[in-house]
């Protein structure tokens, strides 16, 4: 035997020491492992990151700077919708939507009509547009989840309906921006289209609607229901005025709206029956 071959005995006898050495090793990291805890989300334990995240321990080098900076850029990118072009005039009808046409409703949502005209649309699996106004929200945000929740469009009718051509413009932004924030903070985004009071549009509005993100609407259809004119009348402008894309234009708030909530329930199933389809603009 060569001096510096070990006897098989003794061999054995170190492979069995070492074997009890290496269990004890791991039992110590897999103990320091299940006492520290892991942030939800966090590092998986053991890993590096876990283990930068619990500072320096004894003997051990302390992690780099860079280790502890939010890693910022690997995050995936915010993508921003474009914003709409500045439009001179706002759009009157939709275009390429067959033989469908758009209802909408303005000055909502009130409590005391908006619900029925609602539920007057689900029963037949319609949706619509409701150009609400800020002030109105504010208090009914319970509605705006309800149309939101029904697949409605919720479009912009400024805060407290002014005539904007006698603002200045700080005062449209206040009135734009105002109603799409309660818009965005209720049902987590901000509208895509707005209507002027009044049909009263001016370049200003045209400009700081386009800066928000939210393009133009009016209509072709005026049922003179803010009249009150009586259903047997708003039911046949409806009626008379039906053509693909047109926007026909109602009101859920503002007044007394029993007639339009009566009216809606006659018109609706004669324009399905005649074949229409009731549709909502696409973005």
């Amino acid at each position: 035997m060569k001096k510096d071959q070990i006897p098989k005995g003794r061999r054995a006898v170190l492979r069995i020491a070492a074997a009890l050495g290496a269990t004890a090793t791991v039992g110590v990291f897999a103990s320091e492992r299940a006492a520290t805890p892991v942030r939800p989300g966090g590092p998986a334990s053991g890993s590096a990151g876990a283990l930068g995240a619990g500072g320096p321990a004894s003997g051990r080098a302390k992690p780099s700077s860079y280790r502890l900076q939010p890693m910022t850029a690997y995050a995936p990118p915010t993508l921003r919708r474009a914003l709409p072009p500045v439009r001179q005039r706002p759009f009157l009808k939709m275009s390429g939507v067959g033989r469908s046409l758009v209802l909408t409703f303005d000055d909502g949502p009130d409590p005391r009509y908006t619900p029925e005209i609602l539920a007057t649309l689900r029963r037949y699996g319609c949706r619509a547009m409701f150009f609400v106004c800020g002030e109105m929200a504010a208090g009914n945000r319970d509605l705006l989840r309800e149309m939101a929740a029904d697949g409605h469009v919720v479009g912009n009718h400024s805060w407290s309906h002014p005539l904007i051509p006698k603002l200045r413009p700080s005062r449209i932004r206040d009135e734009l921006g105002s109603t799409s924030d309660i818009v965005e903070r209720t049902l987590g985004t901000a509208p895509l289209w707005y209507r002027a009071p009044f049909g009263a549009w001016n370049r200003h509005s045209f400009e700081i609607g386009a800066e928000l993100g939210m393009e133009p609407l009016a209509w072709t259809v005026d049922t003179l229901d803010w009249k009150e004119p009586g259903t047997d009348s708003i039911v046949r402008r409806v009626l008379d005025g039906a053509a693909p894309g047109v926007v026909v234009l109602s009101h859920d708030a503002g007044g007394n709206r029993s007639q339009s909530v009566a009216a809606l329930k006659r018109y609706l199933p004669e324009l399905l029956d005649a074949g229409y389809s009731i549709t909502v603009p696409r973005r």
